[in-house]
């Protein structure tokens, strides 16, 4: 089995490269698909959050509401690492639990928004970078989140550097191309993956 890390900066085009991985047969483990789940109505996970942060943080349907949580631990190191804590191991358990399930000959991706953030490259076999420049990354922000741009900056701020996540990268996945760039870009990547795997 071949362990590779999947990271970029907000809207650098994470998401679009994990599904082209994925369509080339890479099992993809998605770390923000797991920590919604890890929050879901009734799991430990939600009951932790709500006796860490209130009954503020919950929607009128008992679900997480993602916006008053965020409001809550933007900006608030203490906060958010007291959030990261409970919802970091419950998301590395379900990621190794989907990772046992995988064939043994298996490509998997684990796409990890802040694998450098947490320290995590070391852990996989290799690590896929997808980097855009950060004036690229604002006006995507801005266009297609609707964020403003002094939001769009703070989000890419509070995030590594592109410096620091090329240090961990072993391959650096450039998406400021168009679609057909990023496909021929990822099939280089995977097919160095299957030698590897091979």
């Amino acid at each position: 089995m071949l362990r590779i890390g999947l990271t970029g900066g907000i809207g650098s085009g994470k998401s679009e490269v994990s599904r082209l991985l994925a369509e080339h047969g890479a099992v993809v483990i998605d770390a923000d698909v797991l920590a919604r789940e890890v929050v879901e109505p009734g799991t430990p996970g939600l009951a932790e959050v709500v006796e860490a942060f209130g009954a503020g943080v919950l929607a009128d349907d008992g679900s997480l509401d993602r916006a008053a949580l965020g409001a809550r631990v933007f900006g608030d190191d203490a906060a958010r690492r007291r959030l990261e804590a409970i919802i970091h191991p419950r998301v590395r358990a379900r990621a190794a639990e989907i990772e046992a399930a995988a064939d043994p000959g298996a490509i998997v991706v684990h796409d990890i928004p802040l694998l450098v953030e947490t320290g995590q490259g070391d852990a996989f076999d290799g690590v896929i970078v997808v980097d855009v420049p950060v004036e690229v990354q604002i006006e995507r922000l801005v266009s297609e989140r609707e964020m403003s741009a002094n939001e769009a900056q703070g989000r890419i701020s509070a995030q590594a550097s592109r410096q620091q996540r090329a240090g961990a990268a072993d391959w650096i996945v450039d998406n400021t191309g168009s679609l057909a760039d990023l496909r021929s870009a990822v099939a280089r990547v995977w097919k160095e993956l299957s030698d590897r795997a091979g």
